[in-house]
Order: C-alpha cells, then structure tokens, then sequence
C-alpha cells in the first residue's frame, strides 16, 4: 500500500513538472512574439522599402496585403513623403480586390485631407468607378448610380486635364441614360395605371434634369399623353411642339401629332409654360463643351 502511494506520487509530481515546462515554454514563445511586434512597431521598416514592398505585392495580384502594407507605411511613417500617395494607394489596392467600401472611405480620406495635390483626381476616380461598378439596371434602386454620377461630375469639372477626365466624361453620359431610363420606367408604370400626375412628375425630371438622353424624346410624348388626358391642352401642345422642333425625324413626334391630331388640335408652344422656360434655360452642349 505504501509503495503504491509513493509510486502516485511520483507520477503526480513528474506530471506537475512537464505541466510547468509547457507553461514555461509557452511564456517563452509569447515573450519572443511580444518582443519581436514590438521591436517591429519600434523600429519599422524605412518607408521606401515598405513602399516598394506594397507596389510588388500589387504587381503581383495581392491586392489584400498589398492594402495592408500601404496602410501599415501610412500608421507608420505618417509625415514621410510615401505616406500621402500610400494612402491612395492603398484605396487602389482595396479596388482591385473588389472591396468597394474599403476603397472608397480610403479614397475618401485622401481628398480630405490632401485635396489639391496630383493624386486627388486619381481618388476620386476610385470613388466613381466603385461606385460606377455596383450601378443597378433602371428597374433596380439607382442609390450607386447617384453616387457616381456626382463624383464623376467632379473629375469632369475639377479635373478636366487629368488623364480620367475622359473616361470621366462617357462614364456620365452612361450614367444619365441609366437615371432616365430609370424614370421612365416608373413614369410608363403610372401611366399605366392612369396616375397621370405621378406620371408627369418623373416624365419632367427626364426633360429637365436628363435632356442630352435619348429618353428624352419619348418623355416629351409621353408628356403630351399625359397631359391630353387630364385636359390640360396648352402643356400638351407645347410638349409636341418641343419634340418637333428638336427631334422632327423621330417617331414619338409623329406618335405625339397623332395625339392632338386627333383631339382637333396641332403643336403650338405656350410661352408661358414650364416646359418652354425649362428647355430654353437648360444649355445645350456636349460634355465636350458648347456645340
């Protein structure tokens, strides 16, 4: 019995000790791991290293660790010249990886902070074409279309030499189709459903806001259907008479002539009218300047 008590013992105690040997060694690594991240913070790599570094990680596809890098030269070394262009960078970086809002709140804190240097047309372009990437068909919710167009009107009017600028310019015209065809698509539902001043109302955003569009023809048709039936003859008129003197070749004009004709009456534009004051004080010019 005694023996056997001796034996436990020693087994309970060889067992204590390998426990403690694990734990020590344990302690060991962590004190190795904590010594070496703050060795690291303490002393970083210089900046052009960790510059260079990011830029071969993107070269080679690691869009993710490329990011990381660049923002670590940011934290890092924050009044070193690579910073600033690191952290536009790093916004690119969140691109390419397909990680829009990343991209974008880092974008975006680029042309907060640093809004008249060379690279803030590079940020914004970032943020448009985030954006420009998540833009919806016209019968989907428009919110990113939205966003890309305003920050795609800011490269075009801030930025008009930078080298986005074009792309800048054929990327609005896109995104203009897309609203108005958008409105159109809600507009004809109303119409449909005889709303007819639910239907005016997204008709006129077209003419209004969306004039260089090719909708815009059949919203200015669609306004004199709208009108004809609610019996407001003036605006009707001056609807048909507008899409007849700007598109006389096209087919929603002849829909339109069709409509008053047929009611006894012809185009005539009302000076007075929404429509005439609108479309005379809306410009008419390509993106590319007066024509």
């Amino acid at each position: 019995m005694t023996l056997q008590l001796c034996g436990g013992f020693r087994l309970f105690g060889a067992f204590w000790r390998g426990l403690a040997g694990i734990v020590l060694s344990a302690s060991l690594v962590a004190g190795c791991a904590s010594s070496n991240d703050l060795s690291k913070a303490l002393n970083p790599d210089p900046p052009g290293k960790m510059f260079t570094d990011a830029d071969a990680l993107m070269t080679r596809g690691k869009y993710n660790r490329a990011a990381a890098k660049f923002e670590d030269l940011d934290r890092d070394h924050p009044y070193a010249p690579e910073a600033r262009r690191a952290i536009v960078m790093a916004s690119y970086a969140y691109y390419k990886a397909g990680k829009y809002p990343e991209a974008i709140a880092s974008a975006r804190r680029y042309t907060t902070m640093h809004p008249g240097t060379k690279e803030a047309a590079l940020a914004h372009h970032i943020i448009a074409s985030a954006y420009f990437d998540e833009m919806n068909g016209p019968n989907r919710d428009q919110s990113a279309t939205r966003k890309a167009l305003k920050e795609l009107k800011v490269i075009a009017t801030r930025y008009p030499d930078s080298e986005y600028a074009a792309k800048a310019k054929n990327r609005i015209r896109v995104a203009e189709d897309t609203l108005a065809a958008a409105e159109m698509e809600v507009g004809r539902y109303y119409l449909k459903r005889n709303n007819y001043v639910a239907a005016i109302n997204r008709f006129k955003t077209v003419v209004t806001k969306y004039q260089t569009t090719a909708h815009v023809e059949e919203a200015l048709m669609r306004l004199t259907e709208s009108y004809m039936a609610l019996g407001i003859v003036n605006e009707a008129q001056t609807a048909a008479a507008v899409l007849g003197h700007n598109f006389p070749q096209s087919r929603w004009y002849k829909d339109a002539y069709s409509l008053l004709a047929s009611g006894g009456l012809a185009p005539r534009e009302d000076s007075g009218s929404w429509l005439t004051k609108v479309w005379n004080a809306v410009p008419k010019f390509s993106l590319g300047g007066p024509g």
